[in-house]
C-alpha cells in the first residue's frame, strides 16, 4: 500500500507537466508571427493540435524531436535532391574549453540522422580539429551551434544538454571519441 501513494503522485505531476507543455502553444492568431485577419490562417494547423502528438519535451517547443524521429512519429526529407546520400555518423566529440562548466559532448548521430554534412561542413563549422573558436558568445549571437538551437532545435537555455561531461569523471581524452562507444567514466 506504500507504493501506491508515491506512484499516483508520479503520476498527477506528469499529467500536470503534459498540461502545462500543451498550454504552452499559443494559438495561430496569437503568437506574434502570423496575421490574424488573414483569411489563410484558417488553413493552418495548431500547434497544439499538431505538437501535442509527439513525444513531450520539457523546452522550447515541449517536443523531443530526435524520440520522434527515432520512434517513427516523424520522417523528415533526408535531403532535397535525390542524389544526396545522407550519411548517419556514430561520433562524439568532447569539447574541453568550456571555462568551469562541464565539457560540451557534441553527438554526430543525432545531427546526422536529419541533415547531410554540407549543412554545416564548411559553412557553419570547418571540419578541422580546434578551428572552430566556437565560445558561448558566438553561439548566443547565432553562429556555430547558435544556427540551429534556440531557433529550430532546443534552446540555448538547456546548458546540461550540451555541457554534459564532468570533468570530474570523464577519463578519456577531449577531442573526436572512438565510434560506437560508451563515454569512459570513472565509477564510483
Amino acid at each position: 500500500m506504500k507504493i501506491k501513494y508515491p506512484f499516483y503522485i508520479l503520476l498527477f505531476f506528469i499529467s500536470l507537466s503534459l498540461q502545462a507543455a500543451e498550454q504552452s502553444w499559443a494559438p495561430l492568431s496569437e503568437d506574434g508571427l502570423h496575421d490574424p485577419e488573414s483569411p489563410a490562417i484558417s488553413l493552418l494547423q495548431e500547434p497544439a493540435e499538431a505538437l501535442s502528438q509527439l513525444p513531450p519535451d520539457y523546452a522550447g517547443n515541449k517536443v523531443s524531436w530526435i524520440r520522434a524521429l527515432r520512434e517513427g512519429y516523424i520522417e523528415p526529407r533526408t535531403n532535397i535532391f535525390p542524389e544526396t546520400k545522407i550519411e548517419v555518423i556514430n561520433m562524439d566529440i568532447i569539447m574541453e574549453r568550456t571555462g568551469e562548466l562541464p565539457m560540451v559532448l557534441f553527438p554526430h548521430k543525432p545531427h546526422t540522422e536529419w541533415l547531410d554534412c554540407n549543412n554545416c561542413h564548411d559553412k557553419i563549422f570547418i571540419e578541422k580539429v580546434d578551428a572552430n573558436p566556437i565560445n558561448m558568445f558566438a553561439i548566443l549571437s547565432g553562429q556555430y551551434c547558435g544556427q540551429c538551437h534556440g531557433a529550430v532545435a532546443f534552446p540555448l537555455t538547456e546548458c546540461n544538454r550540451c555541457h554534459s561531461v564532468p570533468r570530474s569523471t570523464f577519463t578519456g581524452k577531449p577531442g573526436v571519441q572512438p565510434e560506437k562507444t560508451e563515454l569512459k567514466v570513472k565509477q564510483d
